[in-house]
This record gives structure tokens, C-alpha cells and sequence, in this order.
């Protein structure tokens, strides 16, 4: 059994890499019978902000990487780690520093000048006289000499000298801890077994062992993912579209097609492609992911996510389209959305497509694209056509799609005429050249009047035409 963490800071928007690694830990917890748990660490209370928690929260639960147990949040357990570094403190393995920020960065720059790398000297390790008016901050004791060494269950063997850390600041002189020593203490207590990260976090590790170390704490095995990059081969961000996992659902994508898609970055299965959750979860295994960094390709998941709106239930689809409607100002009904649906199952990429292709059935067209009014009205034959099938769909006494049928093909027999002289000003006609199923269904989406309406519409515009 392998509890494990997802622990971002609500500093922005919950990061499509950030989702990756939730997923890898949710699966690796499920996968081995543990506890997945959600901590937000909020310390740096200036840029934290109750609206990116929310989006953290948001896109979780519409992802369905639903968590066990209380949220921890670092901001409510602040009194609790202050307790803890004043013991650190009575015990020697943490001491106050009075150093100013201009004191430090001539200590820098001096360490540059000599060619050695930039830290922190040690000056109040053993001790120093405190500085009036100076608010100091509290500095771990790390050992001077030897190495952490821990095992990466992505990256291998990894290895740090003890000489190339310095003393890192633990508690910062408003009082507010910081991040090295929060997520030690949290992980610790809450018997975080497996810590999965982003490899930027590689060098927070070796100081983070050895407070596990000084403190006593048992230490968690870690696997420090590798970051996502753009098609262009860099860092993966809003220039390269939306980030933010909640831009996803709102362009219309399901949550099963993200999760799919982001499993697949960095991890694989043979040639397998598509994963039902419950595939992932048995054969996802950490050890597995790879050390290198996944390219993000659009195009893929939006082929990922037709395959998802292809398979899945109008039952599963309507809500989401709904809420589509509604982001794009379209007024439907919903029996008549979920009608429809069934006919862009295979033609839309997201749903956010599919809402704007089925946007002719609630919105009579305003206008008619240039190419289709050239090949399907046809002056004086397509106007007398068009008011020939609005009399014939006005004496109807049930309009629905097999009797729209059949008057439609009657009405090319006895005309002599071929369907696409009589099917293209119509579809036309109704659609404004929209993407729609076959004529008669198309026809049977709208109310009669409708259609009728439609039709002297387009009677009215061929008319001007002249």
C-alpha cells in the first residue's frame, strides 16, 4: 500500500503538467490499494489566493482524481510549525540569522568574484549578537560534510555532496515558514510513502532529506517526473494554447480524453493508445515513466477526444454540451440538443465543435457563405423549388423525419429532377451551410413553422440576387 500526495500552491491556475502529476499519483495510490491526498500549500501568502484553490479544487473533481481524507491547507498549520522550529532550535539543529538582504548579496557577489558558487557563509551557525531592529530568520543546521544519496524511481541513483548546500533558510523573519521545511513536516505526518513531483524539484530533495534526518522522521521514497514541452521544443505554456485544465473543459473536452492523453506523456504500454481508467490503474507503474520530457501535441488529443465523444452516451454528453450552449450564447432546449447529438457524435472533435456546428438549429441563418450560394440557388429554379417544399411541408400533418423523406423523394420523382437540384438549396436554406446530418434529419431537428420560415427566407435572398 502506497499513500501518496499531490501538493500544489494556489499561486495560478492548476497547470495541465501540474495535472500529469496528479494523475501519476492517484493512480500509483489506487494501483497499490493507498490513500491519494491533496494539500494546498499556501504559505506565501501574497500570492496565494482563494480562486486558484478553487481551480485546483474544480479541476480535480472534473477530472475525477477525487482525494482521501481532509484537504490540508499549509496556511491553517502555521502555529504547529512554529512549535516545531523553536524546538529545532532548543535541540541545535536550526538557529536564528540577522543577516540583511545587503549583507547577502555582497556575501554573493564576493563568493562569485573568487569563482566559488553563491551560498549562504555559516556566520550565525554557532551563534552571533542579534541586530537591533533586524526581524531574523531561522536557518537549518545542514551537515557540512558527506552525501545524500537517494534512489529516483525515474531518474536512478541520484547523488549530492553536503558542501554544495548551505544553511536554507526554514523560517522567514515575518515568522512564515517556508517551502523545504513545510512539506517535510506534512509529508511526515501524513505518511506520505511515494513523493511524485516535477524534476524542477530534484534539488529541493537532498535538503529535504536530511530535515527528515535531523528530525527523525522516516524518509519517503521520491520519482521526480520530467517537465512538458511545447511542439516547438520549449516549456510548455500559454503561448502554446490553453494550460490552465479548466480552459480544457471549457473548449470542450471530456475528462476522460485528458487523462487518457496525459498518461501516455511519458508513460506507455506497449503500442496501447486508449486506457480505461481502470486499465490505467493496472498497469500504470511509476518505475515505468520516463526520464526524458513529453511533447505536448494538440492534435493527438483532440484525436483522443473524438474517439471519447464518439463512444460515450448522450446521457454522459448532454450536460457538458449544455454548458457549452450556454458559454456560447445559444438557446436550446435540451431535448432538442441531445436529439441532435447523436448526429456529431462522429463529426465533432470537442464539444465546444459540436455545439457551434448545431448552433443553425436554435439560429436561423443570417447569411449564406459565397460558394454554397453559387452551386445550390440557381436563381428562378431554386426560389420556385424552395416554394414548392415549404407548400409541401406546410400541408404535413406530422413532420418528422421518414415523412419529410418521403415527400422529398415524391417530389423528385415527379419533378424529373436529381436530388441534389432539390437537396442543396434546401440544406442550404436551413442550415446557412452549417455541418448537419442527412436532409430529412436536419429537417425533423427544426419545428415546421421553422422550416417554412427558413425557406422564404432563402426565397426572399435568391430574389435579391436579381
Amino acid at each position: 500500500m502506497t499513500d501518496t500526495r499531490f501538493a500544489p500552491s494556489p499561486t495560478g491556475d492548476l497547470h495541465i503538467g501540474g495535472v500529469r502529476t496528479a494523475l501519476y499519483c492517484w493512480l500509483q495510490a489506487k494501483k497499490t490499494h493507498g490513500n491519494f491526498r491533496l494539500r494546498i500549500e499556501d504559505t506565501d501568502q501574497q500570492r496565494s489566493t482563494q480562486a486558484s484553490t478553487q481551480v485546483i479544487l474544480d479541476g480535480l473533481a472534473w477530472l475525477g482524481l477525487h482525494h482521501d481524507g481532509e484537504v490540508i491547507y499549509q496556511s491553517q498549520r502555521f502555529t504547529h510549525y512554529q512549535q516545531i522550529i523553536a524546538k529545532m532550535i532548543e535541540q541545535g539543529l536550526a538557529y536564528h540569522c540577522w543577516c540583511s538582504a545587503e549583507e547577502l548579496e555582497a556575501m554573493r557577489e564576493a563568493q562569485k568574484a573568487r569563482g566559488e558558487k553563491p551560498r549562504y557563509n555559516g556566520k550565525y551557525r554557532n551563534g552571533g549578537t542579534p541586530v537591533e531592529g533586524v526581524n531574523p530568520v531561522v536557518r537549518f543546521k545542514n551537515p557540512l560534510s558527506g552525501v545524500v544519496t537517494f534512489e529516483d524511481k525515474v531518474r536512478g541513483t541520484i547523488t549530492i555532496s553536503n558542501n554544495e548546500l548551505d544553511d536554507f533558510i526554514i523560517q522567514r523573519s515575518d515568522g512564515s515558514p517556508t517551502y523545504n521545511f513545510c512539506v517535510v513536516i506534512d509529508d511526515a505526518e501524513q505518511g506520505i510513502d511515494l513523493v511524485i513531483r516535477g524534476d524542477d524539484h530534484i534539488n529541493n530533495t537532498p535538503k529535504q532529506i536530511n530535515l527528515y534526518q535531523a528530525l527523525g522522521y522516516e524518509i519517503p521514497e521520491f520519482a521526480h517526473v520530467p517537465m512538458i514541452l511545447g511542439d516547438d521544443g520549449k516549456r510548455l505554456s500559454k503561448r502554446h494554447g490553453a494550460t490552465n485544465v479548466l480552459d480544457y473543459r471549457n473548449e470542450g473536452y471530456l475528462p476522460q480524453a485528458i487523462l487518457n492523453y496525459l498518461v501516455r506523456l511519458g508513460w506507455s504500454h506497449g503500442d496501447q493508445e486508449i486506457f480505461s481508467l481502470e486499465e490505467m490503474i493496472d498497469y500504470f507503474s511509476i518505475k515505468d515513466v520516463h526520464s526524458a520530457a513529453a511533447t505536448f501535441n494538440t492534435e493527438k488529443l483532440r484525436w483522443l477526444n473524438q474517439h471519447y465523444l464518439k463512444e460515450s452516451s448522450p446521457e454522459i454528453l448532454i450536460e457538458p454540451l449544455m454548458q457549452q450552449f450556454r458559454m456560447l450564447d445559444i438557446q436550446i432546449k435540451h431535448e432538442k440538443a441531445k436529439q441532435a447529438l447523436i448526429h456529431y457524435q462522429e463529426r465533432a472533435k470537442t464539444l465546444k465543435e459540436m455545439a457551434e456546428n448545431m448552433r443553425w438549429i436554435a439560429q436561423a441563418p443570417q447569411h449564406y457563405p459565397e460558394k454554397a450560394v453559387k452551386k445550390a440557388f440557381k436563381g428562378a429554379e431554386s426560389s420556385q423549388i424552395l416554394d414548392d417544399m415549404a407548400n409541401e411541408f406546410a400541408q404535413m400533418t406530422e413532420f418528422e423525419a421518414d415523412s419529410i423523406h418521403k415527400i422529398i423523394e415524391q417530389y423528385v420523382e415527379a419533378n424529373n429532377l436529381g436530388f441534389g437540384k432539390v437537396g442543396q438549396p434546401l440544406r442550404l436554406a436551413i442550415t446557412g451551410g452549417a455541418p448537419s446530418p442527412d436532409l430529412h434529419i436536419s429537417l425533423a431537428l427544426l419545428e415546421k413553422n421553422e422550416v417554412i420560415k427558413r425557406l422564404n427566407n432563402a426565397i426572399a435572398y435568391i430574389e435579391s440576387m436579381k
